[in-house]
């Protein structure tokens, strides 16, 4: 058993990490301040399994509180780093608010891992920060100079940081570049989501551009790349910051996504066609050679399975009809 502080612990891919952490018989510290981007509500019943286990404690603060921090490591404490200012749209409204937390809440984290000596990282980084120009499918060895959005660059720039203080503090980090995540609790801004409260409303369905395609990644692959990330931070000494992809292996088109949903939903929805949006990238596709050769990574869930999963959850959150 060890003890693994988990930032963005309320969030969709933090409460499912922390929960399969608590199964797995890991005491879990869990840090989040409830930042309004979405309703405290929702993230308090993302909880709701975790509160039950005698594992898991919650401390309500914020990530650029290095001090506080501090406090809740030790220098064997393990570290999944999952806050952030999510949102690559709302990105380019507020691009110093995003740089604050996604950056300096990284470097408070990171400072505060010095002082006491924790070694093991997992950064949560993000597909924004291949940009719109990488080669597809994406490789790691890639350069990544050119994100597109705010929301990427900061990302990249979190990459950065960790890396370039590996060596200095120790660290064996793995920076986890996760690729368009669903499943059940997945926040309610994000395009599967937010595309089927509008069908099941009724209401159309906004599509902004044509041709883009995504690589989605369902939740349990999600998190059994983030606990591969895990393991291989206790593999061998510290001093190194590596990036991984975690995908789905597969690149979905924008109306194929839509079919599927609305398929297994049964309606057929009216949908409008407008222009691709600052900060949107055409196409993502994750390139999983190495994840495979070095964490074990391997996707085990479809596009199509994962989206059956999806609407079983949303048709019981949102008490909808079969």
């Amino acid at each position: 058993m060890s003890r693994v502080l988990v930032t963005g612990a309320a969030g969709f891919i933090g409460s499912h990490v922390a929960e399969t952490l608590l199964a797995r018989g890991h005491d879990v510290i869990g840090v989040d301040n409830f930042d309004p981007f979405y309703p405290r509500a929702v993230k308090e019943e993302n909880l709701a399994a975790c509160r039950a286990c005698e594992g898991f404690t919650l401390v309500e603060a914020d990530v650029r509180d290095g001090a506080h921090l501090a406090t809740l490591l030790s220098p064997e404490t393990a570290v999944i780093h999952l806050a952030a200012l999510a949102g690559v749209r709302p990105s380019m409204e507020d691009p110093l608010r995003y740089a604050d937390v996604n950056v300096g809440g990284t470097a408070a984290l990171l400072a505060a891992m010095r002082d006491v000596g924790a070694t093991r990282l997992v950064f949560a980084s993000s597909s924004s920060v291949y940009g719109d120009t990488t080669p597809v499918p994406f490789r790691e060895d890639a350069p990544a100079a050119t994100p597109v959005s705010p929301y990427g660059a900061t990302k990249r720039a979190a990459e950065l940081l960790i890396g370039s203080l590996a060596a200095p503090l120790g660290l064996r980090a793995a920076m986890l570049r996760l690729f368009t995540v669903f499943g059940a609790r997945q926040r309610p801004d994000l395009a599967i989501h937010a595309f089927a409260r509008r069908m099941a409303d009724g209401r159309p369905v906004t599509l902004f551009g044509s041709g883009q395609a995504r690589d989605y990644t369902y939740i349990a692959d999600a998190v059994a790349g983030i606990l591969a990330g895990l393991a291989w931070t206790s593999g061998a000494p510290g001093g190194t910051a590596e990036p991984f992809n975690i995908g789905g292996s597969e690149a979905i088109p924008l109306d194929t996504m839509t079919a599927t949903l609305a398929a297994a939903l049964g309606v057929t929805p009216e949908l409008e066609h407008l222009p691709m949006q600052p900060g949107d990238v055409r196409w993502t596709a994750a390139d999983l050679t190495r994840s495979a050769e070095v964490l074990h990574y391997a996707p085990r869930t479809s596009f199509a399975l994962g989206i059956e999963r999806f609407v079983t959850w949303f048709r019981e959150a949102h008490a909808l009809a079969n």
